[in-house]
């Protein structure tokens, strides 16, 4: 049975370094905080689509949200990282939805 060095370069497992658990530990992280964010949003978008009320809600605001949101997508992509793919993609889709709705319906008069 052989150990140390010759053993690790010769194992069909390969050994993690402290390195590759602590980037796993910030992609958990990052996982968890996409889904933290986004899931924050969800409440908003859903009472928003369910009732068809945008009153209150600044198309300006989601305008630069929706904006934001679909550069940081772009900048995930190009990074390839995809607790900020996923959690944008999902976010942008739900600002798009809702500025529509935002621009599309009339408010009702009090």
């Amino acid at each position: 049975m052989r150990s140390g060095l010759a053993a690790r370069i010769n194992s069909p497992y390969p050994t993690r370094t402290c390195k590759q658990t602590y980037m796993d530990l910030i992609s958990t992280l990052g996982l968890a905080a996409a889904c933290f964010t986004t899931a924050a949003f969800v409440p908003q978008a859903y009472k928003t689509i369910k009732t068809k009320s945008t009153r209150g809600l600044s198309a300006g605001t989601y305008a630069l949200f929706f904006l934001g949101t679909m550069l940081w997508l772009v900048y995930g992509i190009y990074i390839k990282d995809l607790p900020i793919i996923l959690a944008n993609s999902i976010t942008a889709s739900l600002a798009a939805i809702i500025l529509y709705l935002i621009l599309t319906i009339k408010p009702k008069p009090d």
